[in-house]
């Protein structure tokens, strides 16, 4: 029996476009001499399409779409993700369509419904009851859904289901089981989606295949990396990740075992820039500009912008101020130079000080602070923004995790934008990403700096980034408290209680600021939420 795994860049609410993709991945199937084909949960619409699912349009129009496939199907047997209504506390299911020559035989309708971190599938979704196989060829197939398989080998967080559907499938001894993913990607994701479907490979002891997204939807990235395990968990074949790619199974073949290595820093730079490119491409963008300063973050962002967009569709603005060292502006241009990417130097001098000498009566006697500071990251924001509108540009915001943690960054001003690269990326993270494209030298080793005032250091108002960076992980990613961060990385109370207060401080800066690509277990903004108005911490 063969096995033909489509693994496809889905775009949300793309009918037509996405319907095309999978009767064209059927056509290649059927040349390959497949039996079976698999796609990836919510194939039709793609993963996840949120509150368009509250309009009966949205999921009348999958329901044509699936038509369509039906009537491709001929010879072959094909399970397809989509959504459809059902009667319920809910009206609708998350399913996958089983269809076998031309004709629909029934759905797999997904039993674990995650609500957690990103996932919010009981708002929309009557979760499934039943267990079932398919028969087909002589054998019986099972189905699952994403979730149906995680919690089997206790890797859910937050949550523990009433039922396993690995367990109910064990009764059923089937001889293949196919589950449809939409697995958004963090950080070390695709080695730990291996162990996932390994454990139910295991328990099943029959070959288990995963059918996994790829592309980026909004914030989200999937990174793909589609899966066959054998019977004994074994890695038979993996598809590539953050690209399109197809799997060619054959069941009856003996497949040597493979060991796929997956370098953490490599899977981040390709999700970044597979999330730049397809937040572009989807929304029908071409050109992105940003603001190239000289530091590390910029470079960064430069970088992953000519990688995801082409050289030609970048355009880098040095924007120097009074404040600017003459190193800075040499460093962006040459990075420029470099990337081929296309820059402009627009001084911001003159407008400076015409702010200062507007606002001077009203200043008088005050001393220069974070206000004047604020003012020319707000001038080089308005600069982007009329670059943006005039010339069609999307702006690249290039702040980094850590410091929008901390609110170490200005609205309006370096927060402006329509995408937030970095926003995910913590400063330890910016420099690993740095060494692993060889970014100049120069860059990687400057004093990180606004450079807003005169010989103005990051430190000057935040401790250390490794000690930032261990109280961000400890307490948004791991839910530590101050205590539990002080005493695992030796740091002070007092500095790690300072540091978690103005994580809270800063929040109603993150709800202003642009959408930003999510790449570790918990981002900012979504999956995460918090009050702007407390006072627990």
């Amino acid at each position: 029996m063969r096995v033909f795994v489509a693994q496809l860049d889905q775009t949300i609410g793309a009918f037509e476009e996405n319907t095309q993709k999978i009767l064209q991945s059927i056509e290649k199937a059927r040349g390959k001499g497949a039996d079976i084909v698999l796609f990836a949960e919510m194939a039709i619409c793609g993963y996840p399409p949120e509150d368009l699912l509250l309009h009966p349009s949205f999921v009348e129009e999958m329901e044509r779409s699936l038509q369509k496939i039906i009537e491709a199907s001929g010879g072959l047997f094909v399970v397809v993700g989509l959504v459809r209504k059902e009667g319920g506390e809910k009206p609708l299911r998350n399913s996958a369509a089983i269809i076998h020559n031309k004709k629909l035989l029934g759905y797999h309708d997904k039993c674990l419904l995650p609500t957690y971190d990103v996932f919010d599938e009981m708002r929309y979704f009557q979760p499934g009851s039943e267990i079932k196989v398919w028969p087909y060829k002589d054998k019986k197939i099972g189905v699952t859904i994403c979730e149906d398989i995680w919690q089997h080998g206790g890797f859910v967080d937050y949550t523990l289901y009433a039922k396993d559907p690995v367990a109910d499938l064990m009764k059923l001894k089937p001889d293949l089981v196919l589950n449809l993913s939409a697995s958004p990607y963090q950080f070390q994701k695709p080695q730990l989606r291996i162990k996932v479907v390994q454990a139910p490979a295991k328990s099943l002891r029959c070959p288990l295949i995963m059918c996994s997204q790829v592309g980026g939807m909004d914030q989200l990235v999937f990174d793909g990396y589609s899966l066959y395990i054998d019977f004994e968990g074994n890695i038979k074949q993996e598809a590539a990740g953050f690209k399109e790619d197809f799997l060619d199974i054959d069941l009856n073949a003996t497949t040597p075992t493979i060991a796929p290595k997956h370098d953490p820093i490599a899977d981040l730079y390709q999700a970044l820039v597979l999330g730049v490119k397809d937040y572009f491409y989807k929304q029908g963008f071409k050109k992105g500009c940003l603001g190239l300063s000289g530091g590390i973050d910029s470079a960064l962002v430069a970088y992953i912008a000519k990688d995801a967009l082409g050289s030609e569709n970048v355009l880098a603005l040095g924007m120097p101020s009074r404040y600017s060292s003459s190193s800075s502006l040499k460093d962006a241009l040459a990075l420029a130079n470099h990337l081929e990417i296309k820059f402009l130097e627009i001084p911001i001098e003159t407008l400076f000080t015409s702010y200062l000498d507007l606002l001077e009566p009203h200043f008088a006697e005050l001393k220069f602070d974070s206000t004047e500071e604020n003012i020319q990251a707000r001038i080089r924001g308005a600069i982007l923004m009329a670059i943006s509108n005039k010339l069609g540009y999307i702006v690249l915001s290039t702040g980094n995790k850590s410091e929008l943690a901390l609110g170490y960054c200005t609205l309006y001003g370096d927060m402006c934008g329509g995408l937030s690269v970095l926003s995910d990326v913590t400063k330890k993270q910016v420099y690993e990403l740095a060494k692993y494209l060889n970014i100049p030298h120069s860059i990687v080793a400057k004093i990180p700096s606004a450079e807003l005032r005169p010989n103005q250091k990051d430190t000057d108002s935040l401790p250390e980034y490794p000690i930032v960076d261990a109280v961000l992980q400890g307490y948004v990613e791991d839910l530590l408290t101050p205590e539990q961060i002080s005493q695992k990385h030796k740091i002070p109370l007092s500095i790690v209680k300072d540091l978690i207060h103005k994580i809270h401080l800063a929040e109603y800066k993150r709800r202003q600021a642009a959408p930003g690509i999510r790449v570790s277990r918990k981002a900012f903004r979504i999956g995460r939420r918090y009050p702007i108005v407390q006072q627990w911490a």
